[in-house]
């Protein structure tokens, strides 16, 4: 079993940065796919990147691409999520999400362990 906590999110400005970090427990977390996803205001969560468990294999919402990168450190148990050139649009709570042994699937349901989330906000 595995817990995560999300942090990094914040107020930033049109065009701003923010990494955030999805930290994990366990001695074990280097086995598992690790994805983000996000969901805004009156809408359903969705999928916004992720790694998968050996790091070799990455995913990105079409949003997001060119703008986000997925990154993980196995030995600081913890994957980050890099934003650059951020939106108002990308405003929303963030969640990090791990599936053991997982290709870093787009979807939802491979996930077994979820984070509490770590709002971002940015202001036009």
């Amino acid at each position: 079993q595995v817990q995560l906590v999300e942090s990094g999110g914040g107020l930033v400005q049109a065009g701003g940065s923010l990494r955030l970090s999805c930290a994990a427990s366990g001695r074990t977390f280097g086995r598992y796919a690790v994805g983000w996803f996000r969901q805004a205001p009156g809408k359903v969560r969705a999928f916004v990147a992720s790694i998968s468990w050996t790091g070799g294999a990455t995913n990105y919402a079409d949003s997001v691409k060119g703008r986000f990168t997925i990154s993980r450190d196995n030995a600081k148990n913890t994957v980050f999520l890099q934003m650059n050139s951020l939106k108002p649009e990308d405003t929303a709570v963030y969640y990090c999400a791990a599936d053991l042994w997982g290709s870093g699937l787009t979807t939802e349901r491979p996930y077994d362990y979820w984070g509490q989330g770590t709002q971002v906000t940015v202001s036009s």
